[in-house]
């Protein structure tokens, strides 16, 4: 962890429901292409903001929430207690760099709000190139550093766009899409250079 580390103690930001007007979960998960059936990875998954709306879309279909905190794997825990909320989730603590899960494990990863705190992104999208099966994809999700806060971190903790993709791209990664909501950015990603045109915006 470092001084960019969402702490657990402010996990009732997550949960407000201003949240949901300007980063609805439904149409960032419509960017993602889900399918039933497939098994995903929610990466820094917190307390579970997309990882539940995830687990319903893929069903019968697995999702591993993984955090590094067990603070907030305790949070999330909680909620799948509660009646109607998806069983297809399986906890795992880990981080972006060690996630703890099997080579060519997973059809999609999402880091959400993730990005602009991890130190090593080269380790990073290494292990999404080992978890990831062939054709899988990478969505990162993360807070624009045009628009004056708040919400979310202050603007020397921010990652560009622009930054963001130049480094997917070092890293032999092809853009495949992207889109843009009121304070945040999402980027769509693979290694299977036939997946895309790097460039290509579809939002």
């Amino acid at each position: 962890m470092n001084e960019r580390t969402f702490r657990p103690g402010d996990s009732a930001k997550l949960e407000d429901p201003e949240r949901l007007k300007w980063l609805p979960p439904a149409e960032v998960l419509a960017r993602l292409d889900l399918k039933p059936g497939e098994t995903g990875a929610d990466i820094g998954a917190g307390t579970g903001y997309f990882a539940i709306p995830i687990a319903a879309r893929i069903a019968p279909g697995k999702l591993y929430a993984v955090d590094l905190q067990s603070e907030m794997l305790d949070r999330l825990r909680a909620k799948l207690a509660a009646p109607g909320v998806p069983t297809n989730i399986e906890l795992l603590r880990g981080d972006a760099s060690t996630t703890n899960l099997p080579d060519a494990s997973v059809d999609f990863i999402l880091l959400a709000n993730l990005w602009h705190e991890l130190d090593g992104h080269d380790r990073v999208l290494r292990e999404a190139g080992r978890i990831l099966r062939p054709g899988g994809r990478l969505a990162i999700l993360d807070w624009r550093h045009d628009v004056s806060p708040p919400p979310g971190p202050p603007p020397a903790h921010r990652v560009p766009v622009q930054d963001a993709i130049r480094h997917l791209e070092a890293n032999a990664w092809s853009l495949c899409g992207s889109a843009d909501w009121p304070f945040s950015y999402l980027i769509l990603a693979g290694r299977d250079s036939l997946q895309a045109t790097p460039g290509r915006r579809t939002g």
